[in-house]
């Protein structure tokens, strides 16, 4: 990996604040999803799928149905779909596959100089946001809504939190943390 590659990783976080109104070009935006797709699937099932609303009226439609509300200054928003299709042994790595895409597009987020947040669990809860945000967007009844990625300048300087140092979580040749 390159060094920027490297630099990228490490300053990646999630971003909780608000964002300012700058509207992001459609070549960034294409190019977010791009480095998305471009993720490994198992077996090239290619399970992913992606929506980028960058319409205010739909963006508004979409914030009135998330509660509590979250990033609802992002001027874009990638919706995240998947297919659950089995591949190899009957075995379907959907969620691979998704989050694998989903972290790709968070690096090349902040890469191209925007701020994300990962929302899976608040949208797919039993209050099941995500199927009312499939809904708004005519996604089929065979895609489930898995996640939205916020994306924007930061209004705030981000602020990184703090990881646990490289010998608390990692090891060669054996475990060595406590036991």
């Amino acid at each position: 990996m390159k060094k920027g590659v490297l630099e990228t990783i490490k300053n990646r976080h999630s971003y909780r604040g608000e964002y300012r109104s700058d509207k992001i070009s459609r070549e960034d935006l294409t190019a977010i999803m791009e480095a998305g797709l471009a993720a490994p699937s198992g077996c090239n099932k290619q399970t992913t799928s992606l929506i980028c609303v960058d319409d205010p009226d739909i963006l508004k439609q979409i914030h009135s149905v998330i509660n509590p509300p979250v990033a609802t200054t992002a001027p874009a928003l990638i919706c995240v779909l998947t297919q659950r299709i089995n591949a190899y042994r009957d075995k379907c790595f959907a969620v691979q596959d998704y989050s694998a895409a989903i972290e790709n597009m968070l690096l090349a987020i902040v890469d191209l100089g925007y701020q994300s947040c990962w929302y899976e669990g608040h949208i797919t809860d039993d209050d099941r946001i995500c199927d009312k945000i499939a809904d708004i967007l005519n996604v089929p009844e065979e895609y489930g809504l898995v996640c939205i990625l916020p994306v924007g300048m930061a209004k705030e300087e981000p602020v990184s939190p703090k990881k646990k140092e490289f010998a608390e979580r990692a090891w060669f040749n054996s475990y060595k943390g406590e036991k």
